[in-house]
């Protein structure tokens, strides 16, 4: 719970840093390099951290399958089910950071 609240803070601070470039480009400056910065560090921010809980979610299997080998299956399933939804995280954070890329186009 802690790291979503962590990796959904990091994406609002990523987001807003784009987005707050209204006021230059509207001055006739390039916003460009600052949504590509901000994606970039959001989605290495979001990696890093989706990277994290996978890891932590498979160490707790594995010491759980070693501790109770007959409820190996059960803790199996709920590991890939877990897996899958951390992985989901990760590409929100992507779809995020291309509607980033691609509603602001670099250089516009």
């Amino acid at each position: 719970m802690r790291k979503a609240l962590l990796m959904t803070l990091a994406m609002v601070l990523c987001a807003s840093a784009a987005f707050a470039s209204d006021d230059v480009a509207a001055a006739g400056a390039a916003v460009g390099p600052v949504a590509a910065w901000a994606t970039a560090i959001g989605m290495g921010i979001a990696a890093g951290l989706c990277g994290i809980g996978q890891g932590l979610g498979l160490k707790a299997a594995c010491e759980g399958t070693a501790r109770n080998p007959e409820a190996g299956g059960k803790i199996t399933v709920t590991l890939i089910l877990g897996l899958a939804f951390i992985e989901s995280l990760a590409i929100y954070a992507l779809v995020v950071n291309l509607i980033l890329l691609f509603v602001k186009p670099l250089g516009a």
